[in-house]
């Protein structure tokens, strides 16, 4: 028998443990698997040798109900990218001897665009040095869902769940007040605008308050936008933005690069684009004058445990099982994924998509699911979210306070 290890890459999210939490289940269960460890801070800890003895814990089996609604990442995270295997294969070299060292025949990474490259990377270095017993196999993660190879991400669904549910929330400040007012709402999505999308799903719910959605994907015009805030104020006093973050003008520059801001970057060579909402706070501060806040949503959209898509936390235990099931099938080189049925009732089947097609892409949101306007999304993004946000489910409480897993 051999052992598995698995580790957590990338941005946090209120499902990355639900993963996790199926990859240990399955695990625990195989007659091929003899330990489970878990590698701290993702590759870094596999390259440090940062093991924690996740089958050797007392309870195990007993923690995992609340492993499974704990957000963020139970082993830790990083953002460390590795060199290109063709340039400088020494790292490749040392996880293989580590591997060896510990006996691992297993390694599921659990991430997401980035850590899939990640996964590549080694997979590619272990067909080219003809290593048959070690096998490495990715575990989709990230609520941007810009992920190729699956129909939506793992995270995704909660985060989404989230932005409506905040968005109805702040429909209620705006219906407090008789005067024109307008709450602009800034989501995550450097280069996709899936997360913005999310917003249209509360839009008539609660209220007759109409809302601008503006994504990545559509080139944004600050003086388009202004009209198109005066033409709802002329018809409602209360509005609700909806942006990502990425928003950019037809010139390609970031509309959050209007200002001075922080032009630091990751590991992978990504900037933190942050700040488009003000600038729209600004504009129409100055150019219309009627009351007007900004709130980015920032880090609450991607760790909010007390508020879970049911269906995200189901599909992303499942998709650990089945990223198990993958590695011990000797399938090298791939990612767990599911893949969505046609038909009028939501249902999705399990499956396998190769690494080759995923790492270094984005998944962006197609321009026909974007209204002409470029100011709102079609009832087909409708009809694509809703079933992602179905069923409610909550982490563990104790004394009134969230109680979490943490290794």
């Amino acid at each position: 028998m051999k052992n598995l290890l698995v580790a957590q890459s990338g941005g946090p999210t209120a499902a990355i443990n639900a993963t996790l939490t199926g990859i240990i289940e399955k695990a625990l269960d195989s007659p091929l698997i003899d330990k489970i460890f878990g590698a701290r801070y993702g590759i870094q800890g596999v390259l440090q040798e940062n093991f924690t003895e996740l089958s050797a814990i007392n309870g195990i089996h007993d923690i995992l109900d609340a492993l499974s609604v704990t957000p963020a990442a139970a082993l830790g995270s990083c953002r460390y990218k590795l060199q290109d295997p063709e340039k400088d294969s020494s790292e490749f070299q040392k996880i293989i001897e580590i591997f060896q060292k510990h006996n691992i025949g297993y390694f599921i990474y659990i991430g997401g665009n980035d850590s899939m490259d990640t996964v590549w990377k080694l997979s590619l270095y272990i067909k080219s040095h003809d290593i048959k017993d070690i096998v490495v196999v990715g575990a989709p993660k990230t609520i941007d869902n810009d992920l190729f190879g699956i129909d939506h991400c793992p995270g995704f669904g909660s985060a989404a769940k989230y932005i409506a549910t905040t968005v109805s929330e702040l429909e209620r400040e705006l219906e407090v007040y008789d005067t024109p007012y307008v709450i602009v709402v800034e989501m995550m999505g450097r280069n996709a605008g899936w997360l913005t999308a999310a917003a249209a799903l509360a839009e008539g719910a609660n209220s007759n308050v109409p809302y601008l959605v503006y994504l990545e994907e559509h080139p944004f015009d600050i003086n388009e936008f202004l009209s198109d805030v005066r033409g709802q104020l002329s018809i409602c006093n209360n509005l609700i933005v909806a942006i990502s973050e990425g928003i950019r003008d037809k010139s390609g520059k970031m509309i959050c690069d209007y200002t001075d801001r922080d032009q630091s970057r990751d590991a992978f060579g990504h900037t933190i684009a942050t700040g488009a909402g003000r600038v729209l706070e600004n504009s129409i501060r100055s150019n219309i004058g009627c009351k007007v806040r900004y709130i980015e949503l920032n880090l609450l959209q991607r760790c909010a445990g007390h508020l879970l898509s049911e269906t995200d936390i189901t599909e992303s235990m499942e998709l650990g099982r089945n990223a198990v099931k993958l590695a011990v099938e000797g399938e090298n080189g791939v990612m767990s994924t599911l893949t969505r049925v046609p038909g009028d009732t939501y249902k999705v089947v399990y499956g396998s998509a190769d690494i080759s097609q995923i790492a270094d892409r984005e998944k962006k949101v197609p321009e026909e699911w974007i209204t002409s306007e470029g100011n709102g999304v079609t009832q087909e993004m409708i009809d694509y979210l809703t079933p992602l946000i179905q069923g409610e489910i909550s982490c563990k409480y104790e004394n009134g306070i969230p109680k979490y897993i943490v290794f």
